[in-house]
């Protein structure tokens, strides 16, 4: 294989893999949009039957419930991640992924805890903004779903290369196949879980030593919190940008009696609740306002730019998600759909959210901006003077159709492969019925003893083959018309959301659960 061919296929495995731990992430979208919109006090000034109690509560249960895959979306790409790679007994290797994750956040735990650097929760705060986190109970060093997806491929990577190891002196062979594995993959997740807490504090310390000069450096300074806020977020970098300023003296401070309010949101409610003019120091709650309508012309360039047959199934994967977004400003579904996938779209995703932050600062907009329906409730109580909201719900129009026409050019002129933008799923042969002809399939590629490695992605079979001149291009053109790729000893035929059951059904066929290369 060449090194361009073999970079591509590293590249589109990559981005296969980042896509494929986040096939659940609809569904729970689903659910906590209907949880959001429940549990919502905005939307209950409009419709009273939302304050009743029973259906708050049912609201808030749904919304926790899935909330908590969002809060934990690192153990979910490690996991996700090396089960998809590993060639062989996906469950095994999803096992030792969960298992190393732990070892992992204990090895950063124990480390911490060894140099005396376990930061203190604060009362109201938590770790928020001293660069540490809680995950699945245990405080570590807050990578954000980096540390997740490190060591994802890592497993899946260290996993294929170990799993089929033997030993011959019978005491030891107990120590063989997925228990070495788990060894060597241990090994390794102490390894990175040491190496976090030496490497990310740094990184850490460089982007909050950026807030001070974003203070001092007017819209400048701005536009950067507003393109950060968003760049950083695969990172978990982004509380250090924006917690300084929205809870600390950074952000403003307003003094009422002998009480002293100190940060952007605690002033802000302040003001909120005692009917005084907005201070400046709102600009640093605009993070929401792309959140709440900036994802609007996102999710609708990704429609749009789908293929004609698929834009329906793409605006029902897509719809609780936006609604997600708008509604609970729960971006990280729909944004690890194409920050790894096109760094392109995500970097004018930051630059779009910067360039509206200043926008709304220049026009002298004072308003709510975070949740669709809180926001208008509160801009609706406080009224037009103190936040100038219908000039908000002007620029809020106005980024909707930005973000759609930049992601629309972006996406077309780069050909990426956004949702919906798949081949078209083929049509089964007339004469089936209905059900797919799989043991033709088998032919077409060469029969049973040329396979060597079966597996799938969110939308296509992926079967690499051991020689590519006993396969039969007419007939597998024939079975799936217009979704079939060749890369090398790789074949791509296209499924849509069958692509499991294909892969299951021909597996079935040659008599493993999975095969290696």
């Amino acid at each position: 294989m060449k090194p361009k061919e073999r970079m591509l296929c590293t590249l589109e495995e990559f981005s296969t893999a980042m896509l494929s731990a986040l096939g659940y992430l609809p569904v729970a979208g689903v659910v906590l949009a209907v949880g959001a919109l429940l549990a919502s006090a905005g939307l209950g000034t409009f419709i009273p039957i939302l304050k009743w109690e029973p259906l708050a509560f049912v609201g808030n249960l749904a919304y926790d419930a899935m909330m908590v895959i969002v809060q934990n979306l690192s153990v979910v790409f490690c996991v996700g991640i090396a089960s998809f790679l590993a060639r062989k007994d996906k469950q095994q290797a999803a096992m030792i992924a969960l298992l190393s994750y732990l070892i992992f956040l204990t090895a950063g735990h124990t480390t911490l805890e060894q140099l005396g650097q376990l930061a203190a929760a604060d009362p109201n705060l938590g770790l928020y903004g001293t660069g540490q986190a809680v995950v699945l109970g245990i405080q570590t060093v807050d990578m954000g779903v980096t540390g997740g997806i490190l060591l994802g491929f890592l497993t899946g990577w260290i996993y294929n290369r170990t799993c089929g190891k033997t030993f011959r002196p019978t005491p030891l062979r107990i120590y063989g196949g997925v228990r070495w594995s788990f060894l060597c993959i241990g090994g390794a997740a102490a390894a990175l879980g040491l190496a976090s807490c030496f490497v990310w504090p740094p990184i850490q310390n460089a982007v909050d030593g950026l807030t001070g000069w974003i203070a001092a450096a007017g819209d400048t300074g701005l536009f950067l919190y507003g393109f950060l806020e968003r760049i950083l977020i695969p990172t978990g970098l982004h509380h250090l940008v924006y917690m300084p300023f929205q809870f600390s003296s950074l952000g403003g401070t307003l003094t009422v009696g002998e009480r002293v309010y100190a940060g952007a949101y605690p002033v802000l409610m302040a003001e909120y609740a005692m009917g005084m003019p907005f201070s400046d120091g709102i600009r640093w709650m605009y993070v929401g306002f792309t959140k709440t309508f900036g994802y609007f012309g996102i999710v609708g360039a990704f429609i749009f730019c789908a293929r004609p047959e698929n834009r329906r199934r793409t605006a029902a994967v897509l719809a609780p998600l936006l609604l997600t977004a708008s509604l609970a400003s729960v971006t990280e579904p729909i944004d690890f759909l194409f920050c790894f996938l096109s760094p392109v779209l995500w970097l004018a995703h930051g630059v779009i959210a910067g360039v509206f932050m200043v926008l709304l600062d220049v026009c002298g907009v004072t308003g709510f901006t975070s949740g669709l329906f809180s926001s208008l409730a509160m801009n609706l109580s406080a009224g037009v003077e103190r936040t100038h909201y219908p000039v908000l719900y002007l620029l809020a129009a106005a980024e909707i159709l930005v973000y759609f026409g930049v992601f629309t050019f972006l996406i077309r002129r780069f050909d990426i492969r956004t949702p919906g933008r798949e081949e078209q799923v083929p049509a089964a042969p007339k004469e089936e019925k209905g059900r797919f002809p799989y043991q033709k399939l088998l032919a077409a590629l060469g029969g049973r003893d040329n396979i060597a490695r079966v597996d799938n992605c969110i939308t296509r079979l992926r079967v690499w083959v051991k020689d590519t001149s006993l396969l039969d291009e007419d007939q597998l053109r024939a079975l799936a018309p217009e979704g079939l790729i060749f890369q090398s000893k790789e074949v791509q035929i296209v499924f849509g959301f069958d692509a499991v059951q294909a892969r299951r059904q021909l597996e079935e066929l040659l008599g493993v659960s999975a095969l290696s290369p």
